[in-house]
């Protein structure tokens, strides 16, 4: 096995990356390929119509051959034969989802249909069914549903069953001629592994965190389906077939036509699909219990696995084998981070982060009075609002550009340690903290805040290739190349180096002052 590889495929909104690695994590080839169209956001391609201005799509045959395209890159990086590479893992944006035919051809993609924009398949991001989710949480909460206390009491925007009801009341002939609804994370790795519909793999990550599924109840009952649209009735029996596996289980094995697409041996083993956010939490070597990893970006999603299954109210997602095999998988977030960071430096007009770091670091804790509300873009941990709004406080003509700056990299940290505290008051351990993605190794600053806001040392791994590190550690678990997603995990990311971040003893007692008063102004503001 000294030879063998694994090949992640780490889907995102604007590209694919192929990383591949060896069964020690060491990375041998990597490349990304953008995706042809990009995010359909103006124009439906072939028609010119233009777009509403809620609207997110995808072309699916963007992922095939931008998936070939860095596949064949990466190989050849790696000056490696394609015949070492012994698992497949996935990892796609979610929920991006699609309608499709019983022979898994997208809808979007047949004569028939792709001029149509609801047949399209609906990109994470896409915001067009708002009225639908708010019938969909109200008529939950009427009814009592017992699956709300898995979501914090509400259902998300961006989710699976919005969207399709979406298209169910605006097309309703698409919805029709749907044969299959599925997540794309699940339709590529179908793609690839073959089999007729009943088969396909639908992956509990995907299911549990966008679909309203669990292993205990499955999806919402056929009653409650029925009473939000009659046609919903018995959709997951006639339009959601499939079986369920969680991420690290084997979907199956590269067909032949897939193979030769992507210049790869038939016959691989492909590991069912993961969420990009939730890849990261293998790809950063999280595989201890009660490990929060904090995948930091343009927004966060902050993750943890965990023995015990609570239903903690403001947890956006409980998921049993939701991100590993035989761990209860806890999902939380923050919808802006770092692009709220860089819009208060467009607003203050600086040149760039390395000035106006130096000057926020210069301040002491607490920004000299200056508070921020961090909801720049909704709350989502643990108040699941996508209507609440931001806000500064403690103003005065003494404050200049730092201050707003230092306020916000706080008001950020402080919302990490309140979903931190809401899963230790629901009775969920939390001992260990990782950071991950692109805002650890960019800002420091930021990280020694949230260090000092948390009172906590935090982990860093030494990789920006966390979710496709992930999902490559997922394909050699799928092939069989460990005993289980532990010894995988620990011996793939041994390779790994990393740093601490530890609190400063004074900043962290100036820091308790500033959290609570910014949980004061979330009542006030919420």
């Amino acid at each position: 096995m000294n030879d063998s590889l694994s090949l992640g495929l780490d889907f995102g909104t604007e590209s694919v990356r192929a990383l591949l690695v060896d069964l020690k994590g060491r990375e041998r080839g990597v490349a990304v390929a953008k995706y042809r169209h990009g995010q359909i956001t103006e124009t439906l391609p072939g028609t010119g119509e233009k777009l509403p201005p809620d609207f997110a799509l995808q072309n699916p045959q963007d992922w095939i051959d931008s998936t070939a395209d860095a596949v064949r890159k990466a190989l050849d990086s790696s000056k490696l034969s394609a015949s070492g590479i012994v698992g497949i893992g996935v990892d796609f944006t979610s929920c991006t989802m699609l309608p499709a035919l019983a022979d898994g051809t997208p809808l979007g993609l047949t004569e028939k249909w792709r001029s149509e924009k609801y047949a399209w398949p609906k990109l994470w991001k896409h915001h067009g069914a708002i009225s639908q989710t708010a019938r969909i949480n109200q008529l939950a909460r009427e009814r009592n549903e017992p699956w709300m206390d898995r979501y914090g009491g509400i259902i998300g925007l961006e989710w699976f069953f919005p969207k399709m009801l979406e298209t169910l009341e605006c097309a309703p002939a698409v919805y029709d001629a749907t044969q299959v609804w599925l997540e794309a994370g699940d339709w590529f790795v179908w793609q690839l592994v073959g089999g007729d519909a009943a088969q396909l793999p639908r992956s509990t990550c995907q299911a549990g965190y966008k679909g309203m599924w669990s292993r205990e109840e499955g999806f919402p009952s056929k009653d409650y389906l029925k009473a939000l649209n009659p046609k919903l009735e018995n959709v997951v029996a006639e339009k959601m077939p499939g079986r369920f596996l969680a991420p690290g289980e084997r979907a199956g094995r590269l067909t032949s036509l897939m193979a030769d697409r992507l210049g790869l041996p038939a016959g691989i083993p492909v590991s069912a699909a993961i969420i990009d956010a939730h890849a990261g939490v293998p790809g950063a070597g999280a595989c201890d219990p009660d490990t929060l990893v904090m995948v930091m970006g343009t927004s966060s999603c902050h993750m943890l696995n965990s023995r015990v299954g609570k239903n903690v109210p403001g947890i956006a997602g409980i998921v049993k084998d939701g991100i590993l095999p035989g761990f209860y998988g806890y999902e939380t977030g923050q919808a802006a981070v770092g692009d709220a960071f860089e819009w208060v430096r467009r607003l203050l007009g600086s040149p760039d982060f390395t000035v106006l770091s130096k000057q926020a670091a210069a301040l002491p804790p607490g920004a000299d009075g200056v508070r921020c509300v961090d909801w720049f873009n909704g709350c989502r941990t643990p108040l699941m609002d996508g209507s609440l709004t931001g806000a500064f406080t403690g103003l005065t003509m003494n404050h200049g550009p730092a201050h707003l700056f230092r306020a916000v990299l706080e008001a950020s940290a402080c919302g990490l340690r309140w979903i931190v505290q809401t899963l230790r008051d629901g009775g969920v351990p939390v001992r260990q903290f990782v950071a991950t993605g692109g805002l650890p190794h960019h800002s420091p600053l930021f990280l020694q805040i949230c260090a000092d806001v948390l009172n906590e040392t935090i982990i860093v791994p030494d990789t920006e290739q966390g979710p496709a590190l992930g999902a490559a550690i997922l394909g050699a678990l799928a092939a069989g190349a460990f005993p289980d997603a532990n010894s995988a995990i620990k011996t793939m990311t041994q390779s790994l180096s990393s740093r601490t971040v530890s609190p400063q003893p004074e900043a962290a007692r100036a820091c308790e002052q500033v959290y609570a008063e910014y949980l004061a102004l979330t009542k006030k503001f919420s």
